[in-house]
């Protein structure tokens, strides 16, 4: 094929679409699926059972789709799903699912993976979604649309951090963090909302009026975080505000990170 350079190791057992690039001396497994416009870069390995979606692109020294780090893996049959247009840079790692987490990790589309960032296993990463470099997103995590992860930042297992939300360089989250939160500080905390990113989205300004209200009676309000939350759910008008609660009140395998 035109689009594969001579020194690529490419596994016959590999679906490449014609229109997709395989730049020199990538390594292509045999159950890899790669979709129209796929560029890798060089010296990129790609295994498992990986499918990356149209328009992504994966630079150099990358290896993506590589078995879990994760002592309870034992060969099982498990996936990686990559979705479109994503930016995957220079040394990110990505690995594919373990049956006891479901079996599949899974990347949106549009994201940006900044040099040196890790996904593990069974994560579930939304659209749009930025990790700046070296970010380590640990299992089983879910970060929803929109989320921005600051440099060198670390997120624990199993937690969720809702649409819209950022978390400031250098921090360590161990805990659920609310939809449009703002989370910052070695241990993170959450120390108000993404305003920036609310703007940017155009987001109207009764609703982000309605979110400093709802973030100050989650902060300071009478009795316990949940039952503040229940009755946001039965004040409020805002979607926004409504999302946030149902973020709350959903089932989750942490705790929450609350306003300090």
């Amino acid at each position: 094929m035109g689009n594969i350079h001579p020194s690529a190791v490419i596994d016959p057992g590999a679906q490449i679409d014609p229109s997709a690039r395989v730049g020199p001396f990538c390594v292509v497994g045999a159950q890899v699926t790669l979709a129209a416009g796929v560029e890798l870069k060089s010296h990129v390995v790609v295994t498992g059972r990986t499918s990356i979606g149209d328009d992504t692109v994966v630079f150099p020294f990358a290896v993506v789709g590589e078995i879990p780090q994760d002592l309870k893996f034992k060969g099982e049959a498990t996936r990686l799903v990559i979705g479109q247009r994503n930016r995957i840079r220079e040394h990110v790692t990505i690995n594919c699912g373990t049956e006891g987490g479901g079996g599949v990790t899974r990347i949106g589309d549009d994201g940006l993976f900044m040099a040196g960032c890790h996904v593990a296993h069974d994560a579930v990463i939304g659209n749009r979604v930025i990790l700046v470099n070296s970010v380590a997103i640990a299992g089983h995590c879910i970060l929803e649309d929109d989320v921005i992860v600051g440099g060198l930042s670390g997120v624990h297992q199993f937690v969720r951090i809702g649409r819209g939300a950022i978390i400031g360089a250098v921090s360590m989250v161990t805990n659920d963090v609310i939809p449009y939160g703002l989370v910052q500080g070695p241990r993170g905390e959450l120390d108000g909302l993404n305003l920036v990113g609310l703007k940017r989205r155009g987001v109207e300004r009764a609703d982000i009026t309605a979110l400093r209200a709802a973030f100050q009676m989650l902060a300071q309000g009478e009795g316990t975080f949940q039952s503040r939350a229940q009755r946001l759910k039965e004040e409020t008008s805002s979607d926004y505000v409504r999302e946030i609660v149902e973020f709350i009140t959903s089932d989750s395998d942490r705790h929450f990170l609350t306003p300090r």
